[in-house]
């Protein structure tokens, strides 16, 4: 049985950095994808980025250039550095296991799908 639990999420001020990591016991990334969603207030939920199993990663626009997706070299951990906070950051951060089936990176990026999920841990960045 899989059980995904994320963990450092917390709050930040706005130009700060934090660092998610994620732990998917009972799973091997040894192939398919996985990767951070975020929902903000009122929103739906949405894709942050991905890593596949070869290492190739892809991101959402509004984080491009400030988050970072890594996972240790056993791919038991997967982390997601978050700098350069902005407001608009703030939400419940989600990590998920198999969320390509098969799907190229960006396509997967989009669809928010995944097989396993973290219960999310919350992120609140301030001015």
């Amino acid at each position: 049985q899989v059980k995904v639990v994320e963990y450092g999420g917390g709050s930040a001020q706005a130009g700060g950095s934090l660092r998610l990591s994620c732990v998917a016991s009972g799973y091997t990334h040894s192939s398919d994808c996985m990767g951070w969603f975020r929902q903000r207030p009122g929103k739906s939920r949405e894709g942050v980025a991905l890593i596949d199993s070869e290492g190739r990663t892809v991101y959402a626009d509004s984080v491009k250039g400030r988050f970072t997706i890594s996972q240790n070299s056993a791919k038991t951990i997967l982390y997601l550095q978050m700098n350069s906070l902005k407001g608009d950051d703030t939400a419940m951060y989600y990590c998920a296991a198999n969320s390509c089936f098969d799907s190229p990176l960006e396509e997967s990026l989009d669809r928010v799908l995944g097989e396993w999920w973290g219960q999310g841990t919350q992120v609140t960045v301030s001015a």
